[in-house]
């Protein structure tokens, strides 16, 4: 998926771009194989869980290969997404960097033979027992980059899933309970509006809106429907019960004003901001806010499953590739080590992440360890259903701007349905 989540390093993308093609066209010696020199690029912000996490995992890794320095480059999530293809086919590829999952990404790049295949090494070194089933279905990619088998080109280190996240303040301030079930949950977005508040913040221009569309759908869905829309096992129908309860639901949530029409133009951040400042009640969004709104919001608050579903987005977090062309295979090997161990893991609890291989008992803080709770039971009955725009090429901004028409009112939901289902038939490859 292109999941383009709350990068806050996109300013940093947008600076860096420039520089970032012309050093993929000039060549340089950042490609070599000195085995003195990790050349790593990710995207994370410094104050996230993972990043916290990858600055002490190069220290570590400093530590124990004495003369070896770690070159981190700050690369801005669309950056690595947009011209990733052209420079991993450049004598300037990094060692090792983070990029996304799923068949659109991950998987095409496998397909053009620009990643290394690493399944000896994760054999070797026993990073498969460290990963559950659901989180090594992003990691591997048959011959086609479709996930869920074939060989290994990435690993990932933490997972991610959606969640509620609910002001505890305003619900208490309302008279509102917090809800249990689907019911109560609108029940409770009606007491709001009825009260003059909004009660989900919205970014139409970006994931957010297509996420809240995508787990209802879920809610009425099972995990073969899941397999047959993101794996390709059987044909997607976007008429059917799932995607028409769906469209005609989040339709109905815009007309009751659960959701702003003026949503239609916000973004990622901006649905956030809403939510931190105290001006939203609810918000339906992922894992990867956590640590942000543990050290940002000054309310009470609380996260919960979406309720009534068994399912719902999530999946591994984004992956540790290593480039065909990286010039210190070995050292980005160990470096993936590194961040799967324990004290890493550990720490990437504590920081709001969802570590993989931790020591549940070594998380001691209380809303991390409902954040962990929370998925392992996800994981314990197979509940992540991976993200909206996966399955095609492209099919992210299909996403957005189908579903933008959707919150403005320029498109029913049959109408929402078609230009979907027209855009994914012409994405799915031929098997």
């Amino acid at each position: 998926m292109l999941t383009i989540r709350r990068r806050t390093a996109a300013a940093v993308a947008v600076a860096l771009t420039g520089a970032l093609l012309a050093t993929a066209c000039g060549g340089s010696d950042s490609g070599s194989s000195d085995g003195k020199t990790l050349r790593l690029w990710h995207y994370e912000a410094p104050d996230s869980a993972m990043g916290a996490a990858w600055n002490e995992a190069i220290k570590e890794f400093e530590a124990q290969h004495p003369g070896v320095k770690v070159k981190f480059e700050e690369k801005g999530f669309e950056q690595i997404q947009k011209t990733a293809p052209m420079v991993l086919n450049s004598n300037d590829a990094p060692d090792i960097m983070e990029y996304n999952k799923g068949n659109a990404t991950a998987g095409l790049l496998s397909k053009q033979g620009l990643l290394t295949d690493l399944t000896a090494e994760v054999a070797e070194r026993g990073w498969d027992k460290k990963l559950s089933a659901g989180v090594r279905t992003t990691s591997r990619y048959d011959t086609d980059g479709v996930m869920g088998s074939g060989k290994w080109y990435g690993v990932p280190d933490y997972a991610e899933y959606t969640m509620v996240f609910y002001n505890k303040d305003l619900f208490e301030k309302y008279g509102i309970a917090e809800p249990t079930t689907y019911d109560e949950l609108v029940s409770a977005m009606d007491t709001f509006v009825a009260k003059g508040v909004t009660p989900l913040a919205n970014a139409g221009a970006e994931y957010i809106a297509q996420q809240y569309l995508y787990q209802l759908a879920l809610s009425k869905a099972d995990r073969s429907w899941v397999d047959t829309y993101e794996l390709y096992k059987g044909r997607t129908d976007f008429h059917d019960t799932a995607w028409s309860y769906a469209a005609n639901t989040f339709a109905d949530w815009v007309g009751k004003g659960y959701i702003s029409k003026k949503s239609s133009g916000t973004k990622a951040e901006d649905a956030g901001l809403s939510w931190i400042q105290g001006k939203s009640p609810i918000l339906f969004s992922g894992s990867w806010w956590y640590g942000r709104f543990t050290s940002e919001v000054k309310f009470d608050w609380d996260s919960g499953l979406f309720p009534g579903s068994n399912l719902t987005l999530g999946s591994g977090g984004n992956l540790w590739v290593v480039p065909k062309g990286a010039g210190n295979k070995e050292l980005a090997y160990d470096f993936i080590d590194i961040t799967l161990s324990e004290k890493i893991q550990n720490l990437l609890g504590d920081k709001g992440g969802v570590p993989v291989a931790a020591d549940a008992s070594a998380i001691t803080d209380a809303r991390t360890k409902t954040l962990i709770a929370d998925y392992n039971t996800l994981s314990g009955r197979d509940g992540l259903a991976f993200y909206p725009d996966w399955p095609v090429a492209g099919f992210y901004d299909t996403l957005v701007s189908e579903t933008q028409k959707l919150i403005t009112g320029s498109e029913k939901p049959d109408a929402y349905l078609d230009n979907l289902q027209k855009a994914y038939d012409k994405g799915v490859p031929r098997r």
